[in-house]
């Protein structure tokens, strides 16, 4: 959807070019997963770093073609969430709350 809003404000191009590497980058993250999952010497935490840091870049590209005012709209909405997320689990780590669910 991103790539989309930045496409419809005349970046389509490069915003449908990072989705792309960063697809390609996180794949070969997961096949470098699971070689490393079958004991395959020739995976390295170098080269799971470097494919992190390749889908982290693209994401960053594909986040400056989205045009300011959704790019906006859509922290509001993620800080909502965190936000939200946030009281939740301070409710959860309070020792009355946790008595009282566990009489519930």
């Amino acid at each position: 959807m991103v790539a989309q809003y930045a496409s419809d404000a005349g970046n389509g191009e490069s915003a449908f070019n990072d989705v792309d590497q960063c697809l390609r980058a996180l794949e070969d993250l997961d096949s470098l997963f699971l070689r490393a999952s079958r004991n395959d010497g020739e995976t390295s935490v170098k080269s799971m770093k470097a494919k992190i840091g390749t889908a982290l870049n693209a994401l960053d590209s594909l986040l400056q073609t989205v045009p300011s005012e959704v790019l906006n709209k859509g922290k509001a909405i993620a800080d909502a969430y965190r936000q939200a997320d946030e009281e939740e689990e301070a409710e959860t780590f309070d020792p009355e709350i946790k008595e009282l669910e566990s009489i519930l």
